[in-house]
């Protein structure tokens, strides 16, 4: 009789075991980098936890957790762009997070406000500016030194941009909207359409090529596009960073616009312990030095030094970027697509 109590207790551990070992998230992400899945097995290796990922874009993950409801099992949902971070927390489908770890690593500006009770709904981890590339034989550098300049009359037929309903672009035009006031900010978009060397289409990437190519003299892209074709061994690529250069915009006034990725815990994670282990991970030094030396992202938790030549090449000591809410950025959406709307910006 001992001797079977006593290979039961084995089995039952060996049973523990294995199912400790079988301890999944679910991730809605719409982090569409390959150099992500270094971050993903680092947080795995470091605690035995498997990631099942769903990937889709930013507006595709907020409707289908709309669609699953409760029924949803997603964990944890990371999103790359703060206005729509923003919206998801006021359509209710972020679970408030309270760790002293976040709320210390993490400043006050890169994450949402917190509840009554010290929750915070979502976390930035990593930032990207939206800047400007332009043809060194072509364009002045202080022609292109600013965000309005782009719609100014004298770089008519020089732009390059992706579709203004992108989100890297809404999100852009809704912080100059901000500083600009919207009469102002709907002149600049109507500028901008005047300005254009082609139809907006393509990606940030191909931006950046059609000014190395002479299709256009300037263009709006995400630093972390350009970063990544600096680093490239790929001939072509190191030809296009030859010919370009790059422009933090509006250092004199009230800075780039600064972009942010971030993660919340999804509202009807059934598995809240080990999503907050993830997000804390998120913020760690081996978490954050992916993002820098991964993805060419800046790391937003305090204290981390960035180790990325083609970051340091950029901005050779560090920029000056805009300090408004995102919450005001995510709110002048509608209004700037309205705009868009009317002055045929597509």
């Amino acid at each position: 009789m001992k001797k079977s109590l006593l290979s039961l207790t084995a089995l039952l551990l060996v049973a523990g075991a294995s199912t400790a070992q079988e301890q999944v998230l679910n991730i809605y992400s719409a982090r569409h980098y390959p150099t992500d899945e270094a971050l993903y097995s680092g947080f795995t290796k470091a605690t035995g936890i498997k990631l099942n990922r769903v990937d889709a874009d930013d507006a595709g993950i907020i409707a289908r957790l709309k669609a699953e409801g409760s029924a949803s099992p997603a964990d944890i949902i990371l999103l790359v762009d703060a206005s729509r971070l923003w919206r998801g927390e006021n359509d209710g489908l972020f679970q408030p997070v309270k760790s002293a770890l976040l709320d210390d690593a993490i400043p006050a500006q890169y994450r949402a406000k917190p509840t009554a009770t010290g929750e915070t709904a979502w976390f930035g981890f990593s930032t990207r500016a939206r800047v400007i590339v332009y043809d060194k034989t072509k364009v002045n550098k202080d022609d292109v030194d600013t965000y309005e300049e782009l719609g100014d009359p004298k770089n008519k037929g020089k732009l390059c941009i992706r579709s203004g309903s992108h989100p890297y672009n809404l999100s852009l035009f809704g912080a100059v909207t901000e500083h600009l006031g919207p009469v102002a900010a709907e002149q600049w978009l109507s500028g901008m359409v005047a300005n254009m060397a082609r139809a907006p289409k393509g990606g940030d990437t191909d931006q950046i090529k059609a000014v190395a190519a002479g299709e256009c003299a300037i263009a709006v892209t995400n630093s972390y596009y350009l970063a990544r074709m600096m680093r490239s061994q790929n001939p072509d690529d190191k030809a296009v960073t030859e010919r370009v250069g790059v422009v933090f915009p509006n250092q004199q006034s009230w800075g780039t616009h600064v972009n942010i990725a971030g993660g919340a815990m999804a509202r009807y994670s059934k598995n809240s312990a080990n999503a907050v282990k993830f997000l804390e991970y998120l913020a760690s030094p081996a978490a954050q030095e992916h993002f820098a030396n991964g993805n060419n992202e800046w790391p937003i938790a305090k204290g981390v030094k960035i180790n990325n030549p083609a970051l340091q090449a950029m901005t050779r000591g560090g920029f000056k970027s805009e300090t408004i809410p995102i919450s005001v950025v995510g709110m002048n959406q509608v209004k700037v697509q309205q705009m868009l709307d009317r002055v045929g910006f597509k």
